[in-house]
């Protein structure tokens, strides 16, 4: 199988993006009691400019990685999360959000949604809205800038939070299962959409999905987690050039990779079936 163990995850640049030995706990705050363990000793770091996917079984911490990496949550105990070698202590304007929802406001257009953040942070009108405009045309939606969220496809809402997060210029994108409610036509065009995105922009991009095609399509390095508590079972890296044509899919590298990373996820989901039985 082509993986790396699990000790072996490091970048051979400097990291942008370090997650060292960190646990994290939910409990019962009212019993200040912690009953689950989401992450234990997670480490990864993640290089500039690379794409990382995160995939497992359900409840094996990837939402709980990104949202301590977004600043939303801190970690419980063991080491820091840290982006250029500074602890994240809370939300920043260098690391851009996309949820698998959405989350626009209905009573605003396409290009107040784009805005909105930019502009509460005080930015200039003449710096924010050209910038906005460019940001819409590079992901398809010129010509919708008046439209509101009701009026669009689930596809264009995802573009539209897409240039949302990308107006802040980050350095690090995050994306947790931003496709995953999409049909699987439109989710293609996503991903490829990503990658075009990514060459242009050049983010660090954590993206967290339960498809392991998805993973291995748009990734540098892909991350198999262990079922709960998470920890990182083996590493897989995808060789092949960015950005990639769907001629990819087919590749004997495509399905070699799709293999490994199934037989990885599936023996953790199937061994709490066997346990359970």
């Amino acid at each position: 199988m082509s993986q790396t163990p699990a000790a072996d995850i490091e970048p051979a640049t400097r990291p942008k993006i370090s997650f060292a030995g960190v646990n994290k706990f939910y409990g019962n705050n009212r019993a200040r009691v912690a009953t689950t363990l989401a992450l234990d000793d997670f480490s990864l770091d993640i290089a500039p400019e690379e794409i990382v996917s995160i995939v497992g079984p359900t409840g094996c911490g990837k939402s709980t990685a990104l949202n301590l990496l977004a600043g939303f949550e801190q970690p419980s105990s063991g080491g820091l999360v840290s982006v250029d070698g500074q602890a994240v202590a809370g939300p920043g304007p260098n690391r851009g959000v996309v949820f698998q929802q959405p989350s626009l406001f209905p009573w605003l257009t396409v290009l107040s949604n784009v805005v909105l953040g930019i502009k509460c942070r005080g930015v200039a009108l003449d710096e924010y809205e050209p910038r906005a405009l460019r940001l819409l045309e590079e992901v398809g939606l010129k010509g919708f800038e008046r439209h509101y969220p009701y009026q669009l496809s689930g596809g264009m809402q995802q573009r539209v939070q897409i240039a949302r997060a990308l107006i802040n210029e980050p350095d690090i994108l995050l994306m947790d299962e931003p496709f995953g409610a999409l049909d699987y036509q439109t989710r293609l065009l996503m991903q490829k959409l990503l990658l075009r995105l990514w060459a242009h922009f050049k983010p660090t991009i954590l993206f967290i999905t339960h498809d392991v095609g998805e993973a291995i399509f748009i990734s540098d390095r892909v991350i198999a987690m262990t079922k709960r508590p998470g920890r990182v079972k083996c590493v897989l890296h995808v060789n092949a050039p960015k950005p990639r044509g769907y001629e990819f899919i087919g590749s004997p590298e495509f399905t070699r990779l799709e293999h490994d990373l199934v037989l990885a996820v599936q023996g953790e989901v199937e061994g709490d079936e066997v346990a359970a039985h």
